[in-house]
């Protein structure tokens, strides 16, 4: 089952602008990447794998709003085909290339709100949990 953890009107609030066009597809597209970061993650989840915990359905909806203001921000569209274009100039000579962020263990490439959003609740590695 294909879960979107925020709306377009969330996507409208956390940007302070309307949704575009696409918005739902985006926000498909970056709940899977929310999916993909959170692969080895551990939360409690209703029956639907929906979360349980407020804190953490906040911090899901955040971090794909996150993810897709970021993309709407580069450019992309959540495919990841668009590149982000570098150049250094220096007198007469001009170098290019592409850039980008090497993507994290989980192979995502996750906007840097996004991972805060996930850190801030726990979901993503560097928290100690007792058993």
């Amino acid at each position: 089952m294909r879960r979107v953890y925020a709306s377009a009107e969330q996507l409208a609030a956390w940007t302070g602008a309307p949704a575009p066009p696409g918005a739902e597809r985006l926000l498909a597209r970056a709940s899977e990447d929310i999916d993909s970061a959170l692969l080895t993650s551990l939360y409690p989840v209703d029956e639907q794998g929906d979360p349980t915990d407020p804190r953490i359905a906040a911090a899901l909806a955040d971090a794909t709003c996150a993810q897709t203001e970021f993309w709407l921000a580069t450019g992309d569209d959540g495919t990841g085909a668009s590149g982000r274009w570098d150049s250094v100039s220096i007198g007469p000579v001009s170098l290019s290339g592409r850039s980008s962020a090497p993507p994290a263990a989980t192979g995502v490439e996750l906007a840097p709100r996004a991972d805060r959003a996930l850190r801030r609740v726990g979901l993503t590695p560097g928290r100690v949990i007792e058993w």
